[in-house]
């Protein structure tokens, strides 16, 4: 295992999106592994590291709230964009009216979480790529508040505001459950794969995910 780190992370909204509700977006109760690694990404990452995430805290307790959204129904295709480009004419928009539905979103609030990871080498290391120099550039931008682009919480409207851990953790509102189980989950998308979703079975132990043990998944 490479160098460790402990990222305090927190938002007003947040929505970690169930990829079985095909209509109405509806959040896992929690951040999901996937999405925790986009967070560490977002501050720091090269092609020579792959983060992988160890545990994570739920610190505030889990509270839902319904909106409606305007969300658009369709995407301008690359056909379009290349049409647009040869001069053709062809609008880049879309139609306001017929391609924009209201949908109800099941949203998390006041979300406040630790993630635990750390960061392996990869094959596409160089020779000046060493475990030391990535902890140190990493370690730098955290404290900094440094960020290649602002990180979200599931969805890109949902900010997600991030400090370096570097004292004690705070206590969790679930510190005395002894398991809560949180039902199938998504663990990571194998891109290697044919973009292929790998799901697990999430359990939170006085608050506390902790995917350093034997995960398996399907």
């Amino acid at each position: 295992m490479s160098y460790g780190f402990k990222l305090k992370v927190w938002g007003d909204y947040a929505c970690f999106t169930r990829p079985e509700m095909k209509v109405e977006r509806v959040s896992y109760d929690v951040i999901t592994p996937s999405a925790a690694r986009g967070i560490l990404e977002a501050i720091y990452w090269k092609p020579a590291i792959r983060w992988v995430i160890d545990r994570i805290h739920v610190i505030n307790p889990i509270q839902f709230e319904s909106i409606k959204r305007n969300e658009i129904t369709k995407r301008i295709s690359l056909q379009q964009v290349n049409s647009a480009i040869k001069g053709k004419n062809n609008t880049l928009y879309l139609n306001t009216n017929e391609d924009r539905a209201q949908r109800t979103t099941l949203l998390l609030k006041r979300v406040l979480y630790v993630v635990e990871a750390h960061f392996e080498m990869t094959d596409k290391k160089g020779p000046d790529d060493t475990e030391e120099k990535h902890y140190n550039i990493f370690l730098r931008r955290a404290r900094k508040g440094q960020c290649y682009h602002r990180p979200y919480l599931g969805c890109r409207e949902f900010a997600a505001h991030f400090q370096l851990l570097e004292g004690e953790l705070p206590k969790s509102y679930y510190s005395e459950e002894e398991i809560i189980d949180l039902g199938w989950m998504l663990y990571d998308i194998d891109y290697e794969r044919n973009f292929t979703p790998k799901f697990f079975r999430a359990e939170m132990r006085r608050g506390i995910i902790d995917l350093t043990k034997e995960v398996n998944t399907f």
